[in-house]
């Protein structure tokens, strides 16, 4: 059942200065995170600004960012929409270009209950034949119990859940409530150790972009138990991502790939659109909190 784990980087949408899907600059990234040792992707979910995109851009990015992958590591395609239908269409579309799983948050803005969110899922789940990972995420608006997440798991191919949440006492929770079975990535990269601890099988993250090799030996250490250097390199992530705190994330995340060669561009409206002295900044603050560039 745990078939994902290991660090998988949650996939920036490169953007040309029209604001179409940067093609080259997607498969440019996607490449190099892979001979860093990407364990997967997480594609088109928050930090890919997916809910904000076009239905055509999320199919673009789905189809040129599992096609440059080709299948070396997992692919995962976030596609909730708060319209079921296009969520659907999304998922089919994942499936036929090859992704490994699809992934969604619950619906937003409306106070949906339980049984609204379940029923959610589970027409989604009908629409493919792959896994099906729930995105939980404290800032979506539903407050998801970890007795719930077990009753997900009990829609066919609902296999995982990314737990983007300090509740690590829920995390543990949904180990026990699915008998070790449920597939749970943990999301804060602030606080990767500690789902580990907690028994995630891996992360996915917006930093794992731009400091990979940091966040991978934070994991590789846990593993082979080596826990006081998998705590050196977490206090060395979460310093940096306290410098990240203090702009927007995404942008942040952004700024630091550009400083890379990456020209993936500002994120979508109404993101603020960054001038190259902002994110000179952003970039001054992440070398102070000990980023190596």
């Amino acid at each position: 059942m745990i078939k994902f784990s290991g660090v998988m980087p949650a996939l920036v949408t490169p953007f040309d200065e029209s604001k179409n899907v940067n093609v080259p600059v997607l498969k440019s990234l996607t490449e190099h995170l892979i001979n860093q040792g990407a364990y997967g992707f997480y594609i088109g979910g928050a930090t890919g600004e997916g809910v904000s995109m076009t239905r055509e851009q999320r199919e673009i990015l789905a189809y040129e960012a599992v096609k440059q992958i080709s299948g070396r590591v997992p692919a995962i395609v976030h596609i909730a929409s708060i319209n079921l239908e296009e969520a659907k269409a999304l998922a089919r579309h994942a499936e036929a270009v090859g992704a490994d799983a699809i992934s969604a948050i619950p619906p937003l803005f409306y106070k949906y209950s339980e049984d609204d969110v379940f029923n959610y899922y589970k027409e989604i789940a009908s629409s493919v034949n792959i896994p099906v990972m729930i995105y939980y995420n404290t800032n979506a608006g539903f407050n998801m119990s970890a007795r719930f997440a077990a009753r997900l798991h009990e829609i066919d191919n609902v296999t995982a859940i990314k737990w983007t949440s300090s509740d690590y006492y829920g995390m543990m929770m949904v180990k026990e409530l699915t008998h070790g079975e449920m597939n749970v990535i943990n999301g804060p990269d602030e606080m990767l150790l500690m789902g580990l601890c907690a028994g995630a099988d891996g992360g996915i993250g917006s930093t794992y972009n731009f400091m990979l090799p940091t966040i991978k030996a934070v994991y590789d250490n846990f593993k082979a138990g080596n826990i006081d250097e998998a705590r050196r390199n977490q206090i060395l992530a979460t310093n940096i991502i306290y410098a990240l705190h203090k702009f927007e994330g995404i942008p942040f995340v952004k700024a630091m790939l550009e400083k890379q060669g990456f020209e993936v561009g500002n994120c979508l409206v109404p993101f603020r659109q960054y001038t190259d002295e902002e994110k000179a900044l952003m970039v001054l603050e992440a070398e102070k909190m000990g980023m190596v560039f």
